[in-house]
C-alpha cells in the first residue's frame, strides 16, 4: 500500500496530469550561508555540535554560540520530576537535518543522465499541487527542482493520482516519484528509495496557557491526552506514557476540538498536520506545540524518501548526492522555511 500522512488541504488543486519543464540554472551560481551548528531532538534548544543520530536540526538563526544544557539554578529550584516552565521568548525556527556533514557522499558518475522524469501527485498542499499558473508547484517540486541544478539535467515533473504513481514509475513513465512517499516494507519490495528527506515526527499540543518546553513520561502523570483511535500515535503512547488518561477521538477534527473547549490539556499526532492546524485559522490562536518532536521509526515510520525503479542505482545514488548538496549549500533550509512558517520540528 502506499501510504502518506494525511494533511489539511489549504488550496485546492486541480486533478490533471500536467507537465514542467526544468532546466539548470547558470552552473557557477553558489549558493553559501553560515554554519551555525546542530542539534539533537531533546530538551537542549542551545546551538550543539552535530550529534549522529539521525535526527538533527538546524536552528535558524543562530542563539547561541555553544551548546549548553538546563540551567544550574533552576535545576536546584525544582526536583527531577517537576516539568519546566515555558521560557519567555520564542524558540528559533527549527529545520529538519538529516544529513550527516562527516559522512559526506561522493560524486557519482552522472554522465549517463541525460533527463530525470519526476511524478508527483495533484492534490498534497503545501508539499505538491497544481499552481495558479496551472503548473506543479510545492515543497517537493520545488526539491525536484533544485535537484536537477545541482545534478545538472533537463526534468520534467508529471502530475498524477497519488494511487497511480507506483505503477506508473514501474511501467516506465516515469524515473522518480517524488510525492512525499512514506518508506515502508512493502514499497521497499516494489521500489527502491533514496535517504530520507523529511520525516513525520509526533509532538503534543496544548492551550497556549499551558506549554511546557519538554514533555517527558512523569510530566504527564494523570493527565488528559488526546489522540486518534487506533493511530500510530495511540499505540505510542501506550507504550511510553503509561501514566497518562488517554481520550481516543474518531478523528483531527473531534480531537482538536476537545483541546479548544479544555476537556483535554494536550493532544498528540502528525507534526505536520498539526503545524498547519496551529498556524491557521481553524485553531482559533488557541495552542502551540509542547515538548519536542519524536520520531521513534517502528511507531511513525522510516521517513520520506524519492521512489525510483528497483535496481536504478544510478539515478539514486545521484539523488543522494544531490540532497546532500542541497542541503549542504543551505537551499533546503531556504526551501523548509517557505513553506513552514510553524515548524513541526
Amino acid at each position: 500500500m502506499t501510504t502518506k500522512r494525511p494533511l489539511p488541504s489549504p488550496q485546492s488543486a486541480l486533478a490533471f496530469a500536467a507537465e514542467w519543464s526544468i532546466r539548470p540554472s547558470d552552473p557557477n551560481e553558489i549558493h553559501c550561508f553560515p554554519v551555525d551548528g546542530f542539534i539533537a531532538t531533546g530538551e537542549i534548544v542551545q546551538i550543539c555540535p552535530w550529534l549522529a543520530d539521525g535526527v538533527g536540526r538546524r536552528r535558524v538563526p543562530a542563539r547561541s554560540p555553544a551548546c549548553r544544557g538546563p540551567d544550574a539554578s533552576q535545576a536546584a529550584s525544582g526536583s527531577a520530576t517537576d516539568p519546566p516552565q515555558a521560557a519567555p521568548q520564542a524558540a528559533p525556527q527549527a529545520v529538519p537535518g538529516f544529513w550527516d556533514p562527516r559522512r559526506r557522499p561522493e560524486r557519482p558518475d552522472l554522465s549517463r543522465l541525460t533527463v530525470i522524469r519526476f511524478l508527483t501527485e495533484t492534490d498534497y498542499p503545501p508539499f505538491n499541487f497544481t499552481g495558479a499558473d496551472g503548473n506543479p508547484a510545492g515543497f517537493n517540486v520545488d526539491l525536484a527542482r533544485s535537484l536537477c541544478e545541482e545534478i545538472k539535467v533537463t526534468c520534467t515533473v508529471q502530475m498524477r493520482r497519488f494511487e497511480t504513481l507506483v505503477d506508473a514509475l514501474t511501467s516506465n513513465r516515469g524515473d522518480a516519484i517524488i510525492a512525499s512517499m512514506a518508506v515502508s516494507p512493502q514499497l521497499r519490495a516494489r521500489v527502491d528509495f533514496t535517504d530520507p528527506y523529511y520525516r513525520v515526527p509526533a509532538r503534543f499540543v496544548s492551550r497556549k496557557d499551558a506549554v511546557m518546553p519538554e514533555i517527558r513520561p512523569e510530566y504527564l502523570e494523570g493527565k488528559k491526552v488526546g489522540v486518534i483511535a487506533g493511530s500510530a500515535h495511540e499505540a505510542y503512547l501506550k507504550a511510553m506514557f503509561t501514566d497518562a488518561e488517554l481520550h481516543a477521538y474518531p478523528g483531527d477534527d473531534a480531537m482538536r476540538a476537545a483541546l479548544r473547549r479544555g476537556e483535554v490539556d494536550f493532544i498528540f499526532g502528525d507534526a505536520i498536520s498539526l503545524a498547519f492546524w496551529i498556524n491557521g485559522t481553524d485553531s482559533g490562536d488557541c495552542c502551540a506545540f509542547s515538548g519536542g518532536p519524536f520520531v521513534e521509526s517502528r511507531f511513525f515510520g522510516e521517513g520520506i524518501g524519492i521512489a525510483v525503479r528497483k535496481g536504478n542505482d544510478v539515478l539514486r545514488q545521484a539523488l543522494n548526492w544531490a540532497m546532500f548538496r542541497v542541503w549542504e549549500k543551505g537551499r533546503y533550509t531556504d526551501l523548509w522555511l517557505r513553506y513552514f512558517s510553524v515548524s513541526p520540528f
